[in-house]
């Protein structure tokens, strides 16, 4: 069985950068007890507007930051940050972009209005991730989404980037929350997920107009492994994950959680 010795951890958030919920406390403890097991980890968040930069000390990387992403034939730089959080040693990376989160909220608008370039952020966002951990000349053993904000992440390791020698033998696990979205994507999402190395048979099962449950399926498509993290996931995803075939660890509580994940790492990290 392989050692999984690099975690990379992709998060939708973070406390105590946002406030808290299960998600947030998840992204927040599971890094720390994985690191207190032994294992390296990186952990990444979105800049969201509405941290804090101040108050939490988030400093620009210049030497990671300054590349162009391209999506819909527009270029959106990406920009590095990081902080710490001291109590746990461990250091988070946040991708930010002018565009996408300065000056704005998580999913939703001070309205509650999800906005109508989610499909976009989250683009964004899996590849800054990707192209960042590129540039810091890091080889994760296995990657660990949380969150619908990272459900794209699975689908580029295995795809564009699966020769790049950072993730050519990298593992994906994805967890499943309760969270979800109302407001399909754009009707070219599909279109927009286009990157040399990606074919368009590797989205032939994702249909226009996607929506969450679709999205999810492409992140179990392409993941090696599934984590139910919480109790009121969608009922035909979790049926879904159950039926792919991949190692799936049910729903732990919180003070197993870190135990159960950490033997799942090495399960998930064992299987060819």
């Amino acid at each position: 069985m392989a050692k999984v010795n690099k975690v990379l951890f992709i998060n939708q958030e973070i406390t105590p950068y946002v406030s808290e919920s299960e998600m947030s406390l998840t992204g927040r403890h599971l890094p720390q007890a994985i690191q207190d097991k032994g294992r390296e980890i990186r952990t990444f968040m979105p800049k969201w507007g509405n941290i804090n930069e101040r108050r939490n000390q988030l400093h620009e990387v210049i030497r990671l930051s300054g590349m162009n992403l391209i999506i819909d034939d527009t270029d959106h730089p990406l920009i590095i940050k990081v902080a710490s959080i001291q109590s746990a040693r461990m250091q988070v990376y946040f991708i930010d972009n002018d565009d996408f989160f300065q000056n704005r909220l998580q999913v939703v608008d001070e309205n509650g209005k999800e906005y109508e370039d989610n499909d976009a952020r989250a683009i964004f966002y899996a590849r800054g991730v990707l192209e960042t951990v590129k540039k810091l000349r890091w080889c994760p053993d296995l990657i660990h989404c949380h969150g619908w904000m990272t459900a794209l992440a699975p689908l580029y390791v295995k795809t564009a980037y699966n020769e790049e020698p950072s993730f050519r033998n990298t593992k994906v696990v994805y967890s499943l929350y309760g969270d979800d979205f109302k407001e399909s994507f754009h009707p070219d999402f599909v279109d927009k997920l286009l990157l040399k190395g990606i074919a368009k048979e590797d989205l032939a099962g994702l249909k226009s107009p996607v929506d969450y449950v679709a999205l999810n399926k492409l992140a179990i498509d392409y993941s090696d492994g599934i984590v139910q993290q919480s109790t009121q996931v969608n009922q035909e995803l979790l049926d879904y994950a159950r039926q792919s075939g991949k190692p799936f660890l049910e729903y732990q509580a919180p003070e197993t959680f870190a135990d159960a994940c950490n033997e799942f790492y090495d399960k998930v990290g064992g299987e060819e």
